[in-house]
């Protein structure tokens, strides 16, 4: 049932992405807002899709925490899951991404319509100034600025492998960081096509006010997002074997 379950689903959600990408064509010439609207249903409709024949849902934790206004946003990053997923519980976000996605014939055009923040990973300093002028111009507008500061996924329980990108930002710009812990990989893992049932947890964290010194920021960082995303790791590998659900060597604690 599992391996069926994850076929119908992987399926379906590739086809619900194409209807949407459709529904979304007009509204390259509608204000953002109407964009960005569209685009958060087509986020609500695939976690139902998740729910609904993969059996897996969601739970939200910490809600109250995000402030209104702009902000920085630093999510752990284990699974495709959190690059849509966050779209509905933020009022107006900006993904930081690899510039060369905005070339992407379709995907690019909806980027540049989202008003996302393309970042050059080979341009170093100069990439990172840029970086900081074009989330300035983001915070300034009350958005969200998302980033997630590994960089790329890492497998649930990785080592972690945290960029400088945030620290520039954090220092630069003076605005607050809220990191965001999660367990997706569990159950949508990287580059595998099994979707577990179960429940994904997603916990905001108390906002990181300006004023710490970098390496400061840096490591209160990296602690405060590590602790909760081992402690939600935990809670989900808990539910896989209590619904005697397998996993795979690579994933069990220790493989």
């Amino acid at each position: 049932m599992l391996v069926l379950r994850s076929f119908a689903f992987n399926v379906l959600y590739y086809l619900n992405l194409i209807v949407w990408m459709l529904i979304l064509l007009p509204t390259l010439v509608l204000p953002r807002a109407v964009f960005r609207e569209v685009a958060r249903a087509w986020a609500h409709s695939s976690l139902w899709l998740l729910r609904v024949v993969a059996g897996t849902r969601v739970s939200w934790r910490g809600l109250d925490k995000i402030p209104p206004g702009g902000l920085l946003v630093a999510a752990k990053h284990q699974s495709l899951w959190e690059t849509f997923a966050l779209l509905t519980i933020l009022d107006d976000p900006a993904y930081v991404l690899k510039r060369e996605l905005m070339w992407i014939p379709v995907f690019g055009w909806y980027a540049w319509k989202a008003q996302s923040v393309p970042i050059n990973r080979k341009g170093r300093s100069a990439a990172l100034a840029e970086l900081a002028v074009k989330t300035e111009q983001a915070l300034a507008g009350a958005r969200q600025v998302i980033l997630f500061p590994e960089g790329t996924r890492r497998p649930p329980g990785a080592e972690p492998a945290y960029k400088y990108g945030i620290v520039h930002l954090y220092d630069k710009l003076k605005a607050p960081v809220l990191p965001i812990a999660l367990n997706s990989g569990v159950y949508w893992p990287r580059r595998k096509f099994l979707r577990r049932p179960g429940t994904i947890v997603v916990e905001v964290l108390e906002p990181i006010q300006p004023g710490l010194s970098k390496e400061a920021f840096f490591a209160e960082l990296q602690r405060v997002i590590e602790e909760a995303s081992n402690r939600l790791l935990a809670e989900g590998r808990g539910e896989l074997v209590q619904e005697g659900i397998p996993q795979p060597a690579d994933e069990r604690p220790g493989g």
